[in-house]
């Protein structure tokens, strides 16, 4: 693989402006060479054109000396053209250069920062796991943990190991001036097998003796003579109210709320935060080692193709500046890996090295030909089964007889439940497909855990299995209703789709290791999530994934078939018998508004804490589209010319306000002032024209919303159709609305370099020194 592709392969997405422009000094390398290479052969010209210039002086015909059009005039000119372009050259080196210096400084810095704010963290944890031992009474290690030092009864034993171990559980205690020797990492790795006293104390010693140029030496030397049970004094907890009960609680919060309690279930959980909080922390470090690899060797690499062209020596003299330079010659992300790592085993994977970087170590998601497979096969059955199921409707001419429609009307909602899922999942796998194109970092978005998140083509193989058992259920109905040897079989065929429904949910909630586990429960968490709204705090995927269900009207509204025909006893009658049960007309309605409540609820959540105004507008576009969805239920239902004269005005006001939402908060296009007009500064896709078509057709779709409400008088099985089709095309809207809303929102990540996800600490210092609860995104 060539270096520029492997370079492009290994950026941060959200860096990918910091990073050295290859490309371009590629660019001007090219311009040196080729000017080269037309100076070779301009060589044997100018021997021909010597003769000719002596030629013309012995005749009288030569040029005056001052003459611009003199060959040696000519010759200064082009010398001077090829110092040009290698002037150019040299400078954009160095603007490239000072480019990565400041970005990468500052990244290091704020590592540095972040790792003080973690020390003081991993001291009131360690404080905290002295006084839960304490309080137990006994010398064993909480929660699996292994104890450090023996313990003894006494108190000044137990003040003697407590002060022991809390000198000793500061590896990451340092400054930027003290990270440079490797005598300091060196006493930190000793201590993962130290278990004796004096041997944890003499090692004290030596860390306080290499670390003698930290600036708060002094400080730290004071707070280790202390008890460190009086960092708990100074402690409380961190609350982010992140489950219902928390949220409930901190409607009505009291101060003494966040004191510790010094309970096991109290420790586990601090343990569990700063166990992510490292991990995350970690990954950021190996980030930024990454980066500065990949600058360095990118620089190397132009500086070598450059003296290879001109055979200058001004490339090794360039080469030893990139050594002395801050990225060429920092080694704090290296010195603080191994910090980390020493402190993860440690402390948070009892001493076990493989344990321990296993989980700090990304993991690496792998392609598997029998995904490839499998997906062609599945995807193979469905277009066969689909064909088959045609074939069967039109031999038996269900749509030409009244009896027939009325059977295609009573069954097909009960499988177009599915039929919309699998096309959410196809439109969903290409927003994958096109989101890896544009090197769109989704997982991070989304907050997949590394290595878990589905390819485009897993994605298929779920929509095209499912499909499989739809259509094979679907067609079975077929047959088996209308045979003429089957009649008896009616009561039987009519539990093919709850069998189906209950085959579907056994797998979702399967708990075993199998059919993409941790991809399942993700979403069960996050249907939870949305469906307790506003009791959990809104993450991206809660109201991405609630979004989509306010695409699924359709879809949920064939749940309320379902309790109609099983739950009421009409699965044998039309469908319109439904329609005279009070409870699916309430449910019909009701089940409609649901997705635009929770997403209501999500904005107002949002509002709350981010006291951004743009929350409560969008709380109001979903009240608005709540009102319009109750008076179309109504209509539908009653009919009416004053009804529908209120749902068209309702629909399209909604209409209206929804595109210019998503158009421009959601795409956050058509801004008049950028640098693309009516679209946005940066665009990851190469062709402007795809933009303003995206914009075109989630008009006519959004336009095509309001359809449902005209009937035209038509046929019940045509009307059903138009809803199909009609639904359908609201669930591709919403996929193409999903590749522009991510691509948005994975370029305002770019825009802030923000590369890692915000993770909450459990611990809260009142010191008198601000801290801030969660770390801040880089």
């Amino acid at each position: 693989m060539k270096f520029s592709k492997d370079f492009k392969r290994q950026m941060v997405p959200e860096w990918i402006e910091a990073y050295v422009d290859y490309d371009g000094l590629k660019h001007i390398l090219r311009e040196i060479l080729h000017y080269k290479l037309s100076k070779r052969q301009e060589t044997p010209m100018r021997s021909l054109e010597k003769k000719l210039s002596l030629h013309r002086t012995l005749s009288g015909l030569h040029r005056h000396p001052n003459d611009p059009r003199s060959n040696g005039d000519l010759e200064n000119q082009v010398t001077g053209k090829g110092r040009a372009i290698e002037v150019e050259f040299f400078r954009r080196l160095d603007e490239e250069l000072n480019k990565v210096n400041a970005f990468y400084k500052e990244q290091i810095d704020a590592v540095m920062d972040e790792s003080a704010l973690l020390n003081k963290q991993l001291d009131a944890l360690i404080a905290l796991r002295i006084k839960v031992k304490r309080s137990c009474g006994n010398g064993a290690s909480s929660h699996g943990q292994r104890p450090r030092m023996p313990f003894r009864e006494t108190e000044q034993g137990m003040d003697a190991i407590s002060e022991v171990e809390m000198n000793t559980q500061s590896p990451l205690e340092v400054s930027s001036n003290s990270l440079s020797g490797s005598q300091t990492m060196n006493v930190i790795l000793d201590e993962i097998n130290q278990d004796d006293e004096s041997a944890a104390a003499s090692e004290i010693n030596t860390f306080e003796q290499s670390s003698n140029g930290c600036q708060d030496a002094g400080k730290n030397s004071a707070r280790q003579q202390d008890d460190p049970l009086e960092i708990l004094e100074k402690v409380k907890i961190n609350n982010t109210f992140e489950s219902p009960l928390e949220t409930i609680k901190g409607l009505f919060k009291d101060s003494k709320d966040d004191e510790l309690c010094f309970k096991k279930d109290e420790l586990k959980k601090a343990e569990g935060k700063l166990r992510v909080v490292f991990i995350e922390f970690y990954q950021k470090l190996l980030h930024l080692k990454q980066y500065s690899f990949m600058n360095l060797s990118a620089l190397s690499k132009i500086i070598k193709s450059y003296q290879k062209i001109t055979s200058r020596r001004e490339a090794r003299l360039y080469m030893k500046k990139i050594d002395k330079s801050y990225i060429g010659s920092c080694d704090e992300a290296n010195n603080l890996l191994e910090k980390v790592e020493a402190t993860f085993i440690k402390h948070f994977s009892n001493s076990d090295i493989q344990e321990g970087m296993k989980s700090l170590r990304p993991v690496t998601k792998k392609e598997k030909h029998s995904v490839t497979f499998w997906c062609g096969c599945f995807s193979g059955f469905s277009i066969a089964l689909l064909i088959a199921v045609i074939l069967r409707i039109e031999s038996k001419k269900l749509m030409e007889k009244e009896q027939g429609a009325s059977y295609m009307v009573n069954i097909f909602p009960l499988y177009s439940f599915f039929g919309y899922i699998v096309l959410q999942m196809l439109t969903y796998a290409a927003d994958i497909y096109f989101w890896k194109r544009c090197r769109i970092n989704y997982p991070f978005i989304f907050g997949f855990k590394s290595g878990t998140q589905l390819s485009y083509r897993e994605v298929i193989l779920l929509g095209t299995g499912l499909a499989v058992l739809a259509l094979s259920c679907f067609l079975g109905n077929l047959y088996l209703d209308l045979g003429s040897k089957t009649q008896n079989l009616k009561t039987l065929t009519g539990l093919f789709p709850l069998g189906l429904v209950a085959i579907v949910l056994i797998i979702l909630f399967c708990p075993f290791n199998i059919a993409y586990r941790s991809t399942r429960f993700f979403f069960i968490k996050s249907l939870f999530r949305c469906l307790c709204a506003p009791l959990y705090r809104v993450t991206l995927p809660d109201f991405f994934l609630a979004d989509h269900l306010t695409s699924q009207i359709q879809a949920i509204r064939s749940l309320d078939l379902y309790i109609c025909y099983y739950g009421l006893g009409e699965r044998s009658q039309r469908q319109s018998k439904c329609h005279g049960h009070g409870v699916y007309n309430a449910l019909y309605i009701v089940i409609a508004v649901i997705p635009y409540w929770l997403r209501f609820w999500q904005c107002i959540r949002r509002w709350f804490e981010e006291k951004e105004a743009m929350h409560a507008y969008n709380s109001i576009n979903y009240i608005l589209t709540i009102v319009a969805v109750i008076i179309r239920g109504i209509f539908e239902l009653k009919k009416g010319m004053a009804w529908i004269v209120l749902s068209l005005v309702s629909s399209a006001v909604v209409v209206v306000i929804s595109t210019y939402w998503d158009i421009v908060h959601d795409w956050g296009l058509l801004r008049r002032h950028s640098k693309n007009p009516y679209l946005r500064d940066k665009l990851l896709v190469p062709y402007k024209s795809v933009y303003f078509a995206a914009m075109a057709l989630d008009i006519v779709l959004r336009v095509s919303w309001m359809q449902l409400v005209l009937e035209f008088n038509l046929h019940s099985l045509h009307r059903m159709a138009v809803t199909t089709v009609v639904s359908c095309l609201e669930i591709v809207r919403r996929g193409m609305w999903s590749f522009f809303r991510i691509e948005n929102e994975h370029l305002n990540n770019v825009g802030m370099y923000r590369a890692f996800k915000s993770v909450p600490l459990p611990f809260n210092y009142n010191d008198g020194e601000e801290e801030e609860g969660s770390r801040k995104d880089d």
